[in-house]
């Protein structure tokens, strides 16, 4: 089987209400971590939050030949970071190379903006959350070290559900070199 080729562009309008059955696929790799199956099955951001994000040009979606979406990457400004909302490869398109390269595209997002960071939370331990974005140059924050508005996210997806302890907030400078 040969490797289909894909491209990173911007989010247009009409992408908004796909994502959600993107994010719905990728969280499907939670159900081989049996005290977070229930995640493959939570809602996730509505279509209206990613109308948000393409309104402010901080959604990105990779696509097939065939505009087929694969993967989306939506943010939001804040402050001088870009703070990333979430990052979803459909659980089929895994493993190729899209994650990497929609994290590319909210750097240089971020970095075309003057902004100086980009910010996110995500599991501490899962192997495609904190170990993937430390990989790509993120950085995991300690506790003194966030400010106000990571600090409450991380408090909010604890009374959501999230055992306690098991997020974290990262952060990437984007003027440092970027890594491929």
């Amino acid at each position: 089987m040969t490797a289909m080729p894909f491209s990173i562009r911007l989010a247009g309008e009409g992408d908004a209400r796909l994502l959600p059955a993107i994010e719905h696929s990728a969280g499907q790799a939670f159900r081989a971590v049996p005290e977070l199956a229930w995640v493959a099955d939570d809602t996730g951001m509505t279509v209206d939050a990613h109308r948000a994000c393409i309104e402010t040009c901080t959604c990105w979606v990779a696509v097939d030949e065939q505009e087929r979406i694969a993967g989306f990457l939506s943010a939001q400004p804040h402050g001088h970071d870009l703070h990333i909302l979430e990052m979803s490869v459909a659980h089929d398109r895994q493993g190729r190379g899209l994650g990497r390269r929609l994290l590319a595209a909210a750097y240089d997002g971020a970095r075309a903006r003057g902004l100086s960071g980009l910010t996110l939370t995500t599991f501490r331990t899962i192997p495609w959350n904190a170990p993937f974005y430390e990989k790509a140059g993120f950085d995991q924050l300690l506790p003194a070290a966030l400010d106000a508005r990571l600090a409450a996210l991380l408090r909010e997806e604890e009374q959501a559900g999230f055992p306690a302890g098991s997020r974290c907030a990262m952060r990437r400078d984007v003027m440092r070199t970027q890594e491929a």
